[in-house]
């Protein structure tokens, strides 16, 4: 039996010390905002936050989780930062398909808590294997310096 933090609360789960913490949270805890896409962390559905740093929960082993703070999509609108980068993806219509999209938010909401006026060089760098189908890259980069000028402290 693991301990889990999962946006603030504590869940015990009984599953294999090396479950992938994707399927904990989908399958065991029932938080489906995390996508599955490759299972091999090459795609970026699958990113949230362990102890405020992205990370692929396809290839993470529950037990290495075990006692950290774990925030998923479901959560970030809570989150002063994630707020704004949800903000700025819906004024600037970056959602085509939307598979990709909460991965893509969870890296941009870690990227503008470190740095609120990113270069493209910076959003390039943070959002590197981060891919969408759709080819949004654009919108994607423009909703990030958007919401980066809308973030008054982290």
């Amino acid at each position: 039996m693991l301990t889990l933090n999962i946006n603030g609360e504590s869940h015990a789960v009984d599953v294999s010390e090396d479950m992938p913490l994707l399927w904990v949270l989908r399958d065991v805890v029932g938080l489906t905002g995390t996508k599955f896409g490759c299972g091999i962390s090459m795609c970026g559905a699958c990113t949230v936050h362990v102890d405020g740093e992205p990370v692929r929960s396809c290839v993470t082993p529950v037990a290495a989780v075990a006692g950290k703070r774990i925030v998923t999509i479901e959560a970030l609108e809570h989150d002063p930062v994630g707020n704004r980068v949800q903000e700025a993806w819906r004024e600037l219509d970056v959602v085509q398909c939307g598979y990709c999209q909460s991965g893509q938010i969870m890296s941009a909401t870690a990227l503008l808590r470190t740095n609120q006026k990113p270069s493209d060089a910076d959003i390039d760098a943070a959002m590197t294997g981060n891919l969408c189908r759709c080819g949004t890259y654009a919108r994607i980069r423009a909703a990030i310096k958007l919401a980066g000028t809308r973030v008054t402290s982290v």
